[in-house]
């Protein structure tokens, strides 16, 4: 008899595809525990040598924001426009940024 995979812990997976690049969020999955959820994340997500790292994170520690809440979170930072790299200039040989 097989092991139902339902009761195992939801995990989100984020790859970075190069060094110097963000994680990027591709997929969730279940596994029994961060360990098992690495290996399961190296098999699914990362089969052609897609990255360089993996990170899980058990979805039940993620906190985050509700879109509906999105203009009393974010808006105090529009008036900010020192926050936004507009005003800098970018070297040619600056590849990811």
């Amino acid at each position: 008899m097989t092991e139902r995979t339902d009761a195992w812990p939801l995990f989100e997976v984020f790859v970075r595809a190069r060094t110097g690049l963000s994680h990027v969020h591709v997929g969730s999955l279940h596994a029994t525990d961060p360990e098992h959820a690495l290996c399961m994340a190296r098999d699914v997500y990362t089969r052609r040598s897609e990255g360089v790292s993996l990170w899980v994170v058990r979805s039940s520690d993620i906190a985050a924001s509700d879109p509906a809440d999105r203009e009393s979170l974010f808006e105090p930072a529009a008036h900010k426009a020192y926050r936004h790299p507009t005003f800098y200039e970018v070297p040619d040989e600056v590849d990811n940024l």
